[in-house]
């Protein structure tokens, strides 16, 4: 755990510095194709139906029908409520895109623990290759350390073991902290090292191989959800539990992220924290629903030639999505 607080002008102005690189046009084409296969393309909401799953699915694996010279790559996965698994699980067969579900509570983790862990298990045998789960905010704010600790623990224990019985791989675990809700950077820092403990330490479950835990920033539904400085704060979490262990911590900032300039800047921020290492699907992605649309717009402005695009042929990710 970190031995002083983190101080919040200087954070703030770190990540500033991060917006301001120049970056070379084959360089930005680079970043963004591979800002679009680091998406959990989401939907989150109420009105979620299986046939606005199937079409998200489809949108996942092919994000544009547009002749590029080099075909886009598909997006890291999509992110649905446990109910529309099965759904996902039926268009996604045969495809690098992995389904995240969001379970224990969503969004707010206030819940008994044991309807959580249930709905964790249901998600994972349902399909789930990934489960983002929410931490109660209100015990870790009431100082309930040990509390936020177990129920991290036993999410990633049930997610081991829902896996192994249906002969799967361990589901990975994304830690939610939303925090939106925790106030300070100092808290952020706090809850982000705990989290990262507490699941490369679970009882009876072997220690995380690199990318099997990552810890998130939103829900996508409190604001301010994803912001540089908040970002920032949980990589250098993560970069301090590698230097302690060796053992490579996923990051997913959630919510709010609907550009490509931000999603560069982003990029850029990964690579200057944590190194090369970090700029993969496999240990990075961004919770966003609109995302995919402005990246795909700048990749055919900086790859297809004018006058190629034929009005209404591009394919885009699904409208906006306030839960992104």
């Amino acid at each position: 755990m970190r031995d002083r607080p983190v101080e919040p002008v200087t954070a703030t102005a770190r990540a500033v510095r991060f917006t301001k690189r120049s970056i070379k046009a084959s360089s930005k084409r680079h970043a963004l194709r591979l800002a679009l296969s680091m998406i959990d393309l989401t939907t989150l909401e109420g009105k979620d139906s299986p046939e606005k799953v199937r079409a998200l699915c489809q949108k996942a694996i092919t994000p544009s029908e547009l002749p590029f010279p080099t075909a886009l790559p598909s997006v890291a996965a999509v992110c649905v409520y446990p109910t529309l698994v099965p759904t996902a699980l039926e268009v996604l067969a045969g495809s690098a895109v992995k389904i995240a579900s969001v379970a224990t509570g969503f969004p707010s983790g206030q819940y008994p623990l044991e309807v959580r862990l249930d709905d964790c298990r249901r998600a994972v045998e349902a399909g789930a290759d990934e489960i983002d789960m929410v931490i109660s905010r209100g015990l870790f704010l009431a100082g309930k350390d040990e509390q936020i600790r177990n129920e991290i623990c036993q999410t990633r224990a049930a997610c081991a073991a829902a896996s192994r019985s249906c002969g799967r791989p361990h589901a990975h675990l994304k830690i939610i902290l939303e925090t939106g809700e925790l106030g300070t950077l100092d808290t952020i820092r706090r809850a982000s090292d705990l989290a990262i403990d507490a699941a490369s330490s679970v009882p009876g479950v072997d220690a995380p191989v690199d990318g099997e835990v990552f810890i998130k920033t939103s829900t996508g539904k409190v604001q301010p959800a994803a912001t540089m400085p908040v970002t920032l704060i949980m990589l250098e979490a993560i970069r301090d539990h590698f230097r302690a262990t060796g053992v490579r911590i996923g990051m997913k900032p959630a919510g709010g992220i609907r550009t490509a300039k931000s999603a560069i800047a982003y990029l850029v921020m990964v690579k200057e924290t944590l190194g090369d290492e970090w700029l993969t699907p496999s240990l990075f992605r961004f919770g966003a629903s609109t995302l995919a649309n402005d990246v795909i717009r700048q990749l055919i402005r900086l790859e297809l030639p004018a006058g190629s695009i034929i009005p209404g042929s591009v394919r885009y990710a699904s409208s906006y999505d306030p839960s992104e």
